[in-house]
């Protein structure tokens, strides 16, 4: 039985016989719909127990109710409604059968998750701000789940956490679900990016010592430079940015992995010369007057992403509705963080002990962007961190070139099969579009970085393009 089945039952001109062999128009188009997108890798949408639309919902209640009292004898619930009219047989019945609260319960039914007590980790940096003030500010509570958020030293305690189960989900770098899903650095698990956590948000910092070199970054040959994981987008855009000023990173630097909480002091101890990392650790090291910001990463890829919400495949096809009310949960936080006058409220919900242990005038630099940068000076930069939550399936397909740039992976890589895989956009508009946001009508654009254009459809092209690299 196709969806046509839940059409306007009181309408007495339409036959809701409609069975796998239907011939008519409205299901021929169906059929064809539905070969169009059978792609579709989305787990919450593949379910059966995906919550539905409410129109959806609310047809197939009345069309049901409507068939049960006919018998499910269609001629004689048209001739009915021939007869009497659709208003009078829909008035008639609302007398007799509460039709909202039907509606209503069945609804409940539907989208209840199916394990409630949720354990989502996050390593406590600016970025993970939509998973961690979901909780203070009552985000998972909204959608019915019960959810600690627990801190995590490092990448690579987050990842294995997750393979390991001991998580059902996670805030991870962008390049990360990529990586798992490809075995690269780890075993190899299928794995769901639904959700772009923050764009922009990093910077490279510099020791206080090196204030003459900061105009030049080819004077940085023989650095020791910290990331914060092999799998980031802080390594890819660190090599991009020395490699365009002829620096070839695993040579003429060196890239160590730091933990975010450790940067700062190793930065003091001498131990780092700089690092890219993520906030609040950037303002923190000007805030104890070690270090000062070189450059922000949005002005080297204006609208990066970084960090995002991820799980397994795993979990989103065995808890469907747990899959999809966190992530409505993580995607209706993430379109509260990005307004400017939220942000101030949103600096103290994440600043305790038991989340960013940052103090709050460091982290509403931060997220509103008015900070000071060790050299002097007072800036205001808005966008400094941002947050959208669609996963361009075009920032993927960046991330894989890069990954096969720098020998993090090796021979032929299908990008665009996966990034489609893996960057779960469908699954993301779709939650947009029920908290009445716009998601993009397409997944793929090209983007500028450092004057050099990226083309999503050429990306071996580009990976061959550049003169240092592995590849």
């Amino acid at each position: 039985m196709t969806s046509k089945s839940f059409s306007n039952p009181y309408d007495g001109d339409i036959d809701l016989r409609h069975g796998r062999n239907c011939g008519c128009s409205d299901c021929c188009e169906t059929t064809l719909s539905r070969a169009e997108n059978n792609e579709r890798t989305s787990a919450l949408s593949q379910s059966a127990s995906a919550p539905a639309t409410d129109e959806m919902l609310s047809n197939m209640v009345e069309s049901a109710v409507v068939r049960s009292m006919f018998g499910h004898n269609d001629i004689s619930r048209r001739s009915f409604a021939k007869l009497m009219g659709g208003g009078t047989l829909a008035a008639a019945l609302g007398s007799v059968f509460p039709m909202e609260a039907a509606k209503a319960a069945i609804a409940e039914s539907l989208g209840k998750p199916e394990k409630s007590k949720l354990a989502v980790g996050f390593v406590p940096i600016t970025c993970a701000t939509p998973i961690i003030m979901a909780k203070p500010l009552g985000f998972y509570e909204k959608y019915g789940l019960d959810v600690d958020v627990i801190k995590t030293a490092g990448w690579a305690v987050a990842r294995d956490k997750s393979l390991n189960k001991e998580y059902d989900a996670a805030h991870m770098l962008t390049p990360m679900p990529l990586a798992i899903t490809m075995g690269a650095g780890s075993v190899a698990e299928p794995y769901l990016m639904p959700a772009v956590e923050n764009i922009n948000g990093q910077a490279i910092v510099l020791h206080k010592d090196h204030i003459d070199k900061n105009d030049d970054p080819t004077k940085w040959k023989g650095f020791k430079f910290g990331v914060p994981f092999e799998y980031s987008m802080h390594n890819f855009l660190l090599r991009y940015y020395v490699a365009e000023y002829g620096l070839d990173p695993d040579v003429d630097i060196q890239i160590r992995v730091v933990p975010p909480p450790e940067m700062v002091a190793n930065l003091r101890a001498g131990n780092l010369d700089g690092y890219l990392s993520p906030d609040p650790f950037n303002q923190r090291a000007v805030w104890e007057k070690v270090g000062f910001i070189h450059k922000l990463t949005k002005d080297i890829w204006d609208g990066h992403p970084c960090c995002a919400f991820a799980c397994s495949q795993q979990f989103a096809n065995e808890l469907p509705n747990t899959y999809g009310n966190l992530l409505k949960a993580l995607i209706d936080a993430t379109q509260y963080a990005s307004p400017a006058e939220n942000r101030k409220e949103i600096a103290t919900a994440i600043a305790p002990k038991n989340y960013l242990n940052q103090p709050v005038p460091v982290i509403e630099q931060v997220l509103t962007g008015r900070y000071a940068d060790g050299l002097g000076n007072v800036k205001n930069v808005p966008d400094r961190i941002d947050f959208d939550p669609f996963p361009w399936h075009s920032m993927g397909v960046w991330i894989l070139t890069q990954m096969k740039r720098w020998g993090y992976i090796e021979g032929d890589v299908n990008y665009q099969q996966i990034a489609e895989q893996v960057y779960n956009a469908a699954d993301a508009a779709s939650v947009m579009k029920s908290l009445g946001l716009e998601p993009p009508t397409k997944t793929y654009k090209s983007y500028d970085i450092m004057g050099k254009t990226f083309d999503p459809f050429e990306p071996e092209a580009y990976v061959k393009s550049f003169a240092i690299g592995k590849s």
